[in-house]
C-alpha cells in the first residue's frame, strides 16, 4: 500500500477516534490506532449501547459483525477480553471493540443489533466458558454435547481431559480418560538443539 493510501486509512482511524470521544467518551476505556484500524476498550456496562452507537451513527454505520472472538489471561483480575471486528462498508471503516470480562461476569448478547453474533457468541462460549446473557440459544457448537472444559482457555491441557472411539463390542461411541503411555512422555526429538549428544548429518556448525 502506497504512503498516501496508509496515512489517509490513518487519518480516517483518528477522525472516527475523535467522534466518538465527543460521542460514547464516557463509554471508552482506552484506545489504540496501528496499521490504521482503530480499537477501543469498553466496560460491560457500555458494551451494547457502544455496538448500538456504532451501527446506527450516520457517521459510523458499522453494520456488518465480522467476527467476535475472546482472548486468555489467566493472570488479571478480569481473565478474559471479548474481542468484537466490525466493518462499515458505508464509510470503508474498521473497528475493533474489546470489553474485559471476569470468569463470574456475563456478557450482553447483541444478536439483537446483529443477528450473526448468534453462532459467534455460541463459539466463544465453547472455546472459552464465556456466558452470553440474553442469547436466544446458547450452546456448544463446534465440541460434542458431552464435552468437558473449555479448548482455548490456557489452562487447558493439549491431550484435553477425554478421549473419543468407536467400540466394536457396544457398538457406539465412548468416552474415556485420556491415558498416556510412559513412553508417550519421552520425546527424542533427534535434534543437538534438544540436548541431544549427537549431530545428524546436515546440522554440523562451522567452527568460529
Amino acid at each position: 500500500m502506497s504512503a498516501p493510501a496508509t496515512e489517509a486509512i490513518a487519518e480516517a482511524a483518528a477522525e472516527l477516534l475523535a467522534h466518538l470521544e465527543m460521542r460514547q467518551g464516557d463509554a471508552l476505556r482506552a484506545h489504540t490506532i496501528e496499521r490504521g484500524e482503530l480499537t477501543v476498550t469498553v466496560g460491560l456496562g457500555s458494551l451494547k449501547d457502544v455496538v448500538q452507537f456504532l451501527q446506527h451513527d450516520e457517521n459510523c454505520r458499522f453494520s456488518t459483525l465480522v467476527d467476535i472472538t475472546a482472548v486468555d489471561y489467566p493472570e488479571r483480575a478480569r481473565r478474559f477480553e471479548v474481542v468484537y471486528h466490525f466493518l462499515s462498508m458505508y464509510r470503508n471503516h474498521r473497528i475493533r471493540v474489546k470489553c474485559p470480562v471476569g470468569e463470574d461476569q456475563m456478557v450482553p448478547s447483541i444478536t439483537d443489533l446483529h443477528p450473526s453474533a448468534n453462532w459467534f457468541e455460541r463459539e466463544v462460549f465453547d472455546m472459552f466458558g464465556i456466558l452470553f446473557s440474553g442469547h436466544p440459544d446458547l450452546r456448544r457448537i463446534l465440541t460434542d454435547y458431552g464435552f468437558r472444559g473449555y479448548p482455548l482457555r490456557k489452562d487447558f491441557p493439549t491431550t484435553g481431559y477425554t478421549e473419543v472411539r468407536y467400540d466394536d463390542v457396544t457398538k457406539r461411541v465412548v468416552y474415556e480418560p485420556v491415558k498416556l503411555v510412559q513412553e508417550y512422555r519421552q520425546f527424542d526429538f533427534m535434534s543437538p538443539w534438544e540436548g541431544a549428544d549427537y549431530i545428524l548429518p546436515g546440522d554440523e556448525k562451522t567452527g568460529a
